[in-house]
């Protein structure tokens, strides 16, 4: 399954795509890493390379890396079978420390942009002031996985066996280290979660007792931080470990943290919207994912497929956004990943971020009870301007940085394609994305008209019985892990200072304009 997916992925010099039948073909291997019997796609055949080609073939690691050029903009690496995640990033994190500062000494005072005041009043929107390793957002293009798009991610990171949708665990390898696991390292990593997934008992009986009135958000913020109880970075940091040692504990700490957040979130699950019902207890043969939705109370095959798809696709947008943002700085402060996640929870809480797809829904079903299930276009047209009068927005559409459809919307509609195409709200979501897009551009006002992924996301939950919507964003939060502790370990391995920007009043800001 694996090798299949790569097939698909890698570059014209290497496969020649034709319309015939499945074709099994050797392509290389390469000391350190292993490229291994490649399976096209259905309708692909791959060849080998010719003796050219074969003779490129680098014959190490480093020499490989300059190789990855010139053979496709997005593969990557193919991390050796034996080695564990843990080992991966140790040989790493020197290579990178030495990369950036041989970069920051050749460039360091090289300028990135201009500040402007709008930008200071305007959520410093545009300003280039950070740095993340693991995501960069495209305005074009959408998200990009250390380098990969949602497509290619797609292709080429494991999926289950019998499934389609990749792994997260296989993302989070991808964002913590730059390359793609095999699938017997992806397994490993469900193992060594479900190892480390057991709660401590103050946790659970924290919540046990929280009242169930309470949002699971704040149920969820709450035993994030109670787990820091048994940091192991806060304890290294008390005991005096070199700072040069830092990542390493918030490694450990972040790997317990991703393998416990799934037990957190059902029992909040359970215990909000299921009286108490459910299972707690981790089946190590199953994946993250699965695990997830059997301690949530789901027996479905394809609502385990998307929620493999949609932790996945979660999982990170750069750095700017505020919880990814929340998590460094807070982090920079040397808070250890429990306290440093939970901060940024709380900002994934506030209704101009998490909560956005339950605004989705709340609109969607407005809309039919005021127009019906089946609205003809013309009726959505005047719902849609009412809306846009009213001085509201349309929820779900639009986005700071994206100018085109967010690929994150695209693969949650080809799921649904896929999965659901006769479902009576995914048909209205297919016929409002065909409308809104140019009654937004009519108004001159929005720079994106296109959907971003808040505007599915709620729909597909939905249809698979999660009908709580206050429920939405813990989910959010899970897969939001991914990314931003992978961010946060690589913040400490590259020593990355205490944040500080600069702040001005209006006042000094109107002399300094004037002078």
């Amino acid at each position: 399954m694996y090798s299949q997916r790569f097939a698909s992925a890698l570059p014209a010099a290497h496969l020649q795509c034709q319309r015939r039948s499945l074709a099994k073909k050797s392509i290389w291997d390469a000391k350190g890493f292993t490229l291994h019997r490649l399976l096209s796609k259905k309708d692909v055949t791959a060849t080998e390379p010719n003796q050219a080609q074969a003779e490129a073939v680098p014959k190490t690691i480093e020499e490989q890396k300059q190789k990855l050029p010139n053979v496709g903009a997005y593969v990557r690496l193919i991390s050796a079978d034996g080695r564990s995640l843990r080992d991966v990033l140790a040989a790493k994190v020197p290579q990178e420390q030495e990369r950036v500062k041989n970069f920051r000494k050749q460039h360091g005072a090289t300028k990135m942009g201009e500040t402007t005041i709008d930008m200071m009043y305007g959520g410093m929107r545009g300003i280039k002031a950070l740095v993340t390793e693991t995501s960069v957002l495209d305005a074009d293009e959408g998200i990009r996985f250390r380098g990969l798009s949602i497509p290619e991610c797609q292709k080429v990171l494991p999926a289950a066996d019998g499934g389609t949708e990749p792994l997260p665990e296989g993302l989070f390898w991808l964002l913590l280290t730059g390359e793609v696991p095999t699938k017997s390292q992806v397994q490993q990593l469900s193992r060594e979660w479900a190892e480390r997934a057991a709660l401590p008992q103050h946790v659970v009986t924290m919540l046990n007792n929280m009242p169930t009135t309470l949002h699971p958000m704040s149920q969820f913020a709450a035993a994030v931080t109670a787990l820091n109880h048994d940091s192991k970075f806060a304890k290294a940091y008390s005991d005096g470990v070199h700072k040069s040692k830092y990542w390493e504990y918030v490694y450990e700490d972040s790997m317990d943290l991703i393998a416990k957040l799934p037990v957190v979130a059902a029992t909040i699950y359970c215990n909000t919207y299921r009286g108490g019902k459910g299972s707690r207890s981790i089946d190590s043969s199953l994946d993250w994912s699965a695990n997830f939705v059997k301690m949530l109370g789901y027996d479905n095959a394809q609502f385990t497929e998307l929620m493999r798809l949609y932790l996945t696709i979660h999982s990170d947008h750069e750095g700017g956004n505020v919880s990814a943002h929340t998590v460094h700085l807070v982090g920079s402060a040397l808070s250890d990943p429990y306290l440093s996640f939970a901060a940024g929870m709380n900002g994934l809480a506030g209704p101009l971020h998490g909560l956005a797809n339950q605004e989705v829904l709340v609109w969607l079903r407005k809309l039919q009870k005021e127009a019906g299930n089946n609205p003809s276009e013309e009726q959505l047209k005047e719902y849609i301007w009412k809306t846009l009068k009213s001085g509201q927005v349309v929820p779900g559409y639009g986005h700071a940085v994206l100018r085109k459809t967010d690929p994150r919307y695209t693969c949650q509609r080809e799921f649904a394609l896929k999965h659901l195409p006769e479902d009576e709200l995914f048909q209205l979501v297919s016929k409002i994305y065909k409308v809104v897009p140019p009654i937004l551009t009519e108004t001159g006002k929005v720079k994106n008209p296109w959907p971003n992924v808040d505007a599915h996301s709620g729909v597909l939950l939905q249809y698979y019985g999660m009908k709580e919507m206050n429920y939405y964003t813990v989910l959010f939060g899970v897969s939001r892990a991914l990314g931003v502790l992978a961010s946060l370990v690589w913040d400490r391995a590259l020593g990355l200072p205490i944040e500080r920007p600069k702040s001005f009043s209006t006042d000094l800001l109107v002399k300094m304009v004037q002078k």
